[in-house]
């Protein structure tokens, strides 16, 4: 399996449907009962039980892919894995480069392991420099560039087909990581989160964030997504058969109905209805009908993507 070989031909924008994970984090930590600072998966990197516990982590949605006879978006387990949080756990910039490197790295062992005639797409994960449920760090394109650069850089030597850039709060930053992106030749899946009213946790309307990273970069992201909130949430703002809904490709939900603030007090996991989830899913393909991956967010675990999986995806050959 060669480094790179989806990057300029990806199979989700060729019609092709593929799952991803859910909530890695949430699961790591509520149901396998591991300790994340700063909600941090990429620290267990440092040992091989946590490397195991990781690869414990995708095989379970490895083989619901299997099962389903579909391929995969395999998402690198670095979310935190920037400068301003690495440097809150200790890590250097050079320690940071050898944590993207070494998540990647196990990405390409799991894809060997697991693909057959469905395509796993191994893909870097970028997450926001400051919170992911508040836009407190807003930055302008140029800064949110050099900020995020360092870790596109790292994906692209590991050898990723794409990068996934997930939970963005405002636009700047979303921006700033497709210029980084556009610097490495790399395809970029852009992911905006919302709150309860369907607006980014600045305050701007979805749509109007789509069009603005549009329109002001000269390389789009490759398609957009939703993540971390419920389809409660956005259902009634997107727009079916508009421009920045047609966009939107991919949908990484919560299981959840809480806001973000709610969210952030719970001492207890809320894992929602798997059943219920996998429904709105599939009522969102009516308007959503480019949707092409399908995962979850907080509270979610395989099983949730198992059911999404079995109400919206078709098995497809080869």
């Amino acid at each position: 399996m060669g480094h790179g070989k989806y990057r300029d031909c990806l199979p989700q924008l060729n019609n092709v449907r593929l799952l991803t994970d859910g909530g890695i984090e949430t699961t790591l930590i509520f149901d396998e009962g591991l300790q994340l600072p700063y909600f941090a998966a990429f620290t267990l990197l440092g040992d091989k039980e946590g490397r195991r516990a990781l690869y414990r982590y995708y095989e379970r949605y490895c083989e619901v892919a299997r099962a389903r006879q579909t391929g995969f978006v395999l998402d690198s387990a670095t979310w935190r894995a920037s400068a301003d949080w690495g440097q809150k756990l200790g890590y250097t910039r050079t320690d940071l480069d050898e944590a993207n490197r070494n998540a990647v790295a196990l990405l390409f062992e799991l894809r060997k392991e697991f693909e057959l005639d469905q395509p796993f797409v191994i893909s870097g994960n970028i997450g926001p420099r400051g919170d992911g449920y508040v836009a407190e760090t807003v930055m302008t394109a140029g800064e949110a560039e050099d900020y995020h650069y360092p870790q596109v850089a790292s994906f692209d030597a590991a050898g990723v087909d794409m990068v996934s850039a997930i939970t963005m709060t405002h636009a700047g930053e979303a921006a700033g990581i497709a210029q980084a992106c556009a610097r490495r030749n790399l395809p970029l899946a852009l992911s905006f989160t919302v709150e309860t009213d369907g607006r980014l946790p600045s305050g701007q309307q979805l749509s109007d964030a789509i069009l603005e990273v549009d329109s002001v970069i000269s390389r789009r992201p490759a398609y957009y997504m939703i993540n971390c909130a419920h389809p409660d949430h956005f259902r009634d703002v997107i727009e079916p058969g508009a421009y920045w809904s047609l966009r939107i490709a991919g949908l990484r939900a919560n299981a959840s109905r809480l806001s973000h603030a709610e969210l952030d007090e719970a001492e207890e996991l809320d894992d929602g209805s798997a059943t219920e989830l996998a429904e709105d899913y599939a009522n969102l393909l009516t308007r959503l009908p480019n949707l092409r991956v399908f995962g979850g967010c907080c509270g979610t675990n395989h099983n949730h993507v198992d059911a999404i999986a079995g109400a919206c995806l078709v098995a497809e050959t080869a």
